[in-house]
């Protein structure tokens, strides 16, 4: 097979790796709101479930894909399981079942995320240059998703949950024809502790390291409001096509990667991160004082604002990790984080969020300017804490 028609395969794969999820996640809260009149504290359970599945996860690859079999063949097994649950999930109408329901098909998504990244670097002749344009594609996806959902206007319907159980079950088919990827790990032992990237725990005694990982499980509480309610407040407060509209986000994030390096080299990385938290704030005071009549350049505003929120935080904390971390422990390294922020993190946000929401609901009618400036507080508290502890001078990132 030619290196041309492999990348091609990877880049269908990654596009409906990320058309599944951008199609049924972001329409969710939504669909249960105004459909299955599950309150907003069962929502946030039912959110809660996708990053318990990336707490669960790395157990799966690190302790059995990457061990006994090929990585092709456990993304097609994933995705085909995957892809009959999503199916089952758009029958189900009992909050608690939900939640149960959703874990499974979390614990089964979860895994294919890293086993698309190791697919693709397996296989590409140099993966610096290359991985980019197979990424982006999965950024393409979501686009594609979000923009499909809100043109077949059915955002508070079940059928963006199947529209992604059918493409889970096709890509679970298509990823038989992916190249073949044997176990990297056959025939050593892998421990709990490689799994958790436990071995990260001692670059905590580095005081910025430490300071990096607690502000990063913290930032990740809030940010959960977002990714849980956007969607449900917009389509509440009147916005037409709301899951359409939110794929700016997406496009913002795109054009942020790409111009990330002009900002690293003359901001470097403490200011990177304390800009993506500060605009963190900033998206949820446009949340909270915006309206669809006068001042919905707001709402725009907010969404645009995605791409700094996640590149400059997200992406930056990446690089961070991978300055700081020996070279020994880099990949467990980067698991650990990503077990910090879009597991722990995101299970407390998750659950906050929906108790938030609830606690500012009365007689069925949400105070949305008080639900967005709860989290606005909170990231402009963790702001200015994560600024104030590290002394005058001090670099972030640098050995």
């Amino acid at each position: 097979m030619g290196d041309k028609a492999i990348r091609v395969r990877l880049g269908i794969m990654m596009f409906l790796q990320f058309f599944i999820w951008g199609a049924w996640y972001v329409t969710l809260g939504t669909y249960l709101s105004q459909t299955l009149n599950f309150d907003p504290a069962q929502i946030g359970r039912s959110y809660s479930a996708i990053p318990w599945g990336a707490v669960i996860a790395p157990f799966i690859v690190g302790m059995i894909a990457d061990r006994f079999f090929a990585a092709q063949k456990v993304m097609a097994f994933l995705h085909l399981t995957g892809g009959v649950i999503l199916m089952y999930a758009s029958t189900v109408t009992d909050p608690s079942l939900m939640f149960w329901v959703l874990l499974v098909y979390a614990v089964c998504y979860n895994p294919t995320l890293g086993l698309a990244n190791a697919i693709s670097f397996g296989k590409l002749n140099d993966p610096e240059k290359q991985f980019p344009a197979i990424r982006v594609c999965g950024t393409v996806g979501w686009i594609v998703a979000g923009l499909l959902v809100g043109f077949m206007k059915v955002e508070a319907q079940h059928v963006p949950i199947q529209i992604a159980g059918g493409s889970s079950l096709l890509l679970g088919m298509l990823s038989l024809f992916l190249p073949d990827t044997p176990p990297k790990s056959l025939g050593h032992k892998v421990t709990v502790a490689d799994v958790l990237g436990l071995e990260t725990l001692k670059l905590m005694k580095n005081r910025s390291f430490a300071v990096f990982v607690s502000g990063s499980l913290l930032i990740c509480i809030p940010l959960a409001f977002y990714y849980n309610f956007a969607n449900m407040f917009l389509n509440d407060v009147g916005v037409v096509n709301a899951a359409g509209k939110m794929t700016l986000g997406q496009m913002s994030e795109f054009i942020f990667m790409i111009i990330m390096p002009f900002f690293f080299a003359r901001l470097g990385v403490k200011k990177m991160l304390l800009l993506g938290m500060l605009c963190w704030v900033v998206r949820y005071v446009f949340f909270a004082l915006g309206n669809a009549e006068s001042m919905v350049w707001m709402f725009y505003g907010g969404i645009l604002l995605h791409g700094i929120c996640y590149d400059f935080f997200f992406v930056t904390g990446q690089i961070y990790v991978d300055n700081t971390a020996p070279k020994a422990i880099q990949a467990q390294a980067q698991g650990f984080i990503a077990f910090i922020t879009y597991g722990v993190g995101m299970v407390i946000g998750a659950n906050l969020s929906g108790e938030a929401v609830k606690y500012f609901t009365v007689e069925e009618i949400i105070n949305w300017r008080a639900v967005w400036l709860f989290p606005a507080i909170l990231s402009g508290v963790i702001l200015l804490l994560f600024a104030a502890v590290f002394k005058e001078g001090e670099t972030v990132g640098e050995r």
